[in-house]
């Protein structure tokens, strides 16, 4: 496998790791003796540990930082205030997506992109075609940092353990500089890309090894499991957050993606793709992203092709046995005439049409 390494490569083997080619990175899918559901099942009840130094960091800085993200990125950034997060996207001139990213800013000058894995090269060519004559710095970090995810109702408990920082003060969609974890300084934050409450921690390429051993030792009493893809994908997807790819694409814009929120049309400063979505929005929508369950036997799976009364209306972008619901359900993109609550369509499996009807796609009820 001629896939790029993370520092915790050695780690997942030690621990037996299945190890596939994600986005060019050599990954655990699952981890031997436990299984997709077991992993999944841990950052429901306890507690998982993700190895995310695949992601993409990207740094902003100077005097026009605020300025040119407010005109790169679909939410405001101008209301930031320091230490927050935010979730937005990245849109081409058309309203499709470049990509979509956690902003983490630490003053009006500096600001941290944490782009995904896959989209890394072609985001940063991307934000440094339309630099122009801001006034900013932009910098590639990626390869120099390394990052885990601590996932689950037990993660606080977990990782104070190892941290004299009280961990009470990092609310949600906020961040921590310079935190002391077991000897280590780290940057810590709190989004999650689960459902559950959890800890993004990241720091250099040598400390992440040691974050990483460390945790996993604090957590054994509680239960903590390293976690792999597998359960990262289903997690996501029963908490109604998005993949690049699947829910939202250059083809799939964020409003049919129904992503709105995350979309400033009315903010202050203009952005690329504000004159396309605002088009798209107010000329009436064409598609929508809906949510479904099976009330026929099958597993929907992403491609498969949804229809109503015999004729095509969308496609499948996410699809899976639930393992917290127990339920075959998915996520469809589909002709918005028929994106209603209750709507009966027909997912087509195996050249057979197999009987569906659409439900909040907030899967996940906490």
């Amino acid at each position: 496998m001629d896939a790029k390494k993370t520092p915790l490569y050695d780690e997942h083997l030690r621990l037996g790791g299945k190890i596939v080619d994600y986005a060019g990175w050599a990954l655990p899918v699952q981890y031997e003796g436990q299984g997709l559901v077991v992993e999944h099942e841990a950052v429901r009840n306890t507690a998982g540990l993700f190895d995310v130094s695949h992601m993409g960091e990207i740094k902003v800085t100077g005097k026009e930082s605020t300025k040119f993200l407010d005109f790169l990125l679909t939410n405001d950034i101008s209301k930031m205030v320091d230490a927050q997060i935010i979730y937005t996207f990245m849109a081409y001139e058309t309203g499709g997506v470049v990509d979509d990213l956690l902003v983490y800013k630490f003053g009006d000058e500096d600001y941290l992109l944490v782009v995904n894995a896959a989209n890394v090269c072609k985001d940063f060519d991307w934000i440094l075609k339309q630099k122009g004559k801001f006034d900013v710095a932009i910098d590639n970090i990626s390869d120099e940092i390394g990052e885990v995810a601590l996932q689950g109702p037990l993660a606080q408990k977990i990782l104070q353990k190892l941290t004299n920082y009280d961990l009470n003060d990092v609310k949600f969609f906020h961040l921590a500089n310079d935190v002391d974890i077991n000897g280590v300084k780290c940057l810590i934050s709190r989004t999650g890309y689960t459902g559950e409450d959890g800890f993004e921690i990241y720091t250099d390429n040598q400390g992440i090894v040691k974050v990483w051993k460390d945790i996993m030792e604090s957590g054994k009493e509680e239960g903590i499991k390293p976690t792999g893809l597998g359960c990262r994908d289903t997690l996501r997807f029963e908490a109604a957050l998005p993949l690049y790819g699947h829910e939202i694409s250059q083809d799939i814009n964020p409003l049919e993606g129904d992503f709105k929120f995350f979309v400033k049309l009315k903010k202050g400063s203009n952005f690329i793709g504000k004159e396309a979505l605002n088009k798209y929005y107010n000329d009436g929508m064409k598609r929508k992203l809906v949510g479904f369950e099976l009330t026929e036997r099958g597993i929907p799976r992403e491609g498969y092709e949804v229809y109503k009364d015999g004729e095509r209306i969308g496609h499948v972008t996410t699809g899976y046995l639930s393992p917290t619901l127990k339920k075959n359900i998915g996520n469809a993109l589909i002709d918005i005439r028929y994106a209603k609550l209750g709507e009966q369509i027909d997912i087509k499996i195996r050249n057979k049409y197999v009987k569906a009807k659409i439900i909040d796609r907030k899967f996940l009820k906490k």
